[in-house]
């Protein structure tokens, strides 16, 4: 992987045309930062704040300024109270200073007032946790996410909603037909095509499919926005299946790995070495 110059934001921008630059600079890759105990123990980190600092510390050094997106898992550094989101809130800081795109993946999803309050805490640039871009839920009902998509395109910022997840639970609701035929993941989709429509580039509203869903039959084509590919490297998915799942959305598609780039670590030159095969694998999948 060469080295290349940061993508600075820009409020002219929105998300879509700034994800789209970094991907065309940097190449389409996520790594996930998923300070997981058994990750700790194995860099001979302790399980504490101390650990997990130093591990996401090590992370944002080794790759903010050389990979596209970096997606933090909040569940990892919230389970440590305020001190872990202190070290949440410094990671998002670092790895954006750098350069990267940050996607937090907290998956949130609520109704009135609360999910308009995620919205300020996750993409107000008022916020000292504001990311690019969060994933959030949508089984709620799609139209709660309003807030959230009002407060990133105020801000530039995007949303990734949950459409096609690799859990094996998820099919059971997901595939779920609805009163006009349709899948609930097929409105989803469908929904989120509607937020883009309007979009010159690539819309700031995405899915998050899960790599290993395989071929489901739902329809992506007229999204006009980036789908996030979780579930590469550890959990089982490859960069060749990419090819068929998303063969007719090459340029959009972000691949992340987390595990299979992190367990390479704790020295930057692993972690970067790692990197680098996991975006060569991932083009050679989507070029």
């Amino acid at each position: 992987m060469t080295h290349q110059a940061p993508v600075p934001p820009s409020e002219k921008e929105s998300f879509g045309e700034r994800l789209q630059k970094a991907l065309s600079a940097r190449g389409p890759l996520c790594v996930g930062i998923d300070p997981h105990a058994s990750l700790l123990l194995r860099w001979g980190l302790p399980d504490s704040v101390d650990g997990l600092r130093s591990f996401a510390d090590t992370v944002v050094s080794a790759l903010a300024d050389r990979v596209a997106v970096m997606k933090p898992q909040s569940a990892f550094f919230e389970r440590f109270g305020a001190a872990g989101v202190s070290v949440l809130e410094s990671t998002i800081r670092q790895a954006r200073q750098a350069g990267t795109i940050v996607i937090l993946d907290a998956k949130r999803g609520d109704i009135g007032s609360t999910v308009q309050a995620y919205a300020q805490a996750y993409l107000s640039p008022t916020s000292p946790i504001a990311a690019d871009a969060v994933t959030v839920s949508p089984y709620l009902g799609f139209g709660s996410l309003a807030p959230v998509i009002d407060e990133a395109e105020a801000h530039g910022g995007g949303v990734f909603v949950l459409a096609l997840t690799s859990n094996p639970e998820g099919p059971s609701v997901q595939h779920a037909r609805t009163s006009d035929g349709r899948t609930v993941a097929q409105t989803i989709i469908d929904e989120a095509a509607a937020c883009n429509a309007k979009a010159p580039v690539l819309g700031s509203v995405g899915l998050v499919v899960g790599a290993t869903v395989g071929d489901t039959g739902h329809d992506l084509s007229a999204l006009n926005g980036p789908v996030l590919v979780p579930g590469l490297g550890a959990q089982g998915g490859a960069a060749d299946d990419m090819r068929g799942l998303f063969r007719d959305l090459r340029g959009v598609v972000v691949p992340s790995y987390s595990r299979e780039v992190l367990s390479h670590g704790p020295g930057k030159s692993g972690l970067r070495d790692a990197a680098d095969r996991a975006l060569s694998a991932c083009q050679k999948a989507l070029f």
